[in-house]
């Protein structure tokens, strides 16, 4: 439904029409009832098809600086509004998953310094399930540090009897995304209880070449033993294999 980022319809279209900014968006009147608009004629659309797996607040929101509260009473109001238009499809909030103190040990990822409070959103009873997303590189901690992150968010959603996804993750480097990345989905399939995971990103070669956007791209190869082959293909059959579980 909106990013927090300023692509593709992002929080900055609303600020860029009725003032303030990234942070004042949560709680302006004028930027809220421009969204709830936007909300009402999506969904009232597309509610009745099955091509909808579930409503997405927002693609990483935060809220620099502010009390977590800001973020949850507005996942709070916008997803029930939501589920009074359609009560049929799931909703999700779309963080990246920050923790807040007590949990963890006070470093970036569990200061709550992006107003996010991943534990406490779970609490919110019409967000279905919990989403996170994982860039160590990004964030300042080690690759192995990834494997606690998983695991702590798959606890978090035990804990609050809701799925949890890592919706968004991904190695930067070009000649070793396996030997980074493979840990983590050995976790995943191993050792948590994750309902799905999507790795950020894959690209294929085409006419006029290639542009990834970013270094986190894999391009498709299904090439035995290739990123490609191992972190997408094998790793699809891991998931599709592992054993449903229900958390509620």
């Amino acid at each position: 439904m909106l990013n927090n980022w300023g692509d593709l319809g992002g929080i900055d279209t609303y600020t860029t029409a009725f003032g303030g900014n990234a942070t004042s968006f949560y709680t302006d009147a004028k930027s809220q009832a421009a969204y709830r608009n936007y909300i009402e004629f999506i969904v009232n659309r597309y509610k009745n098809t099955n091509a909808i797996f579930a409503w997405e607040l927002c693609n990483e929101p935060r809220c620099h600086g502010c009390d977590t509260s800001v973020i949850y009473n507005w996942a709070s109001e916008t997803s029930a509004y939501i589920k009074s238009l359609d009560p049929s499809h799931m909703v999700t909030l779309g963080d990246e998953g920050w923790m807040a103190p007590p949990t963890g040990d006070g470093s970036y990822a569990y200061s709550a310094a992006e107003g996010v409070d991943f534990i406490k959103n779970l609490g919110i009873s019409t967000l279905d399930y919990g989403t996170f997303h994982m860039y160590p590189d990004q964030w300042g901690y080690n690759f192995t540090w990834g494997n606690t992150w998983i695991e702590q968010h798959d606890a978090a959603g035990k804990a609050a009897g809701k799925p949890v996804v890592l919706e968004e993750y991904g190695a930067p480097y070009a000649n070793n995304k396996t030997a980074i990345t493979l840990p983590w989905q050995n976790t995943l399939v191993q050792d948590t209880s994750i309902a799905y995971d999507s790795y950020w990103q894959f690209a294929t070669v085409l006419p006029s070449g290639t542009n990834d956007a970013d270094n986190y791209a894999i391009y498709y190869n299904t090439t035995v033993g290739s990123d490609y082959q191992i972190l997408f293909i094998e790793h699809a059959k891991n998931m599709e294999a592992k054993p449903a579980v229900a958390n509620q």
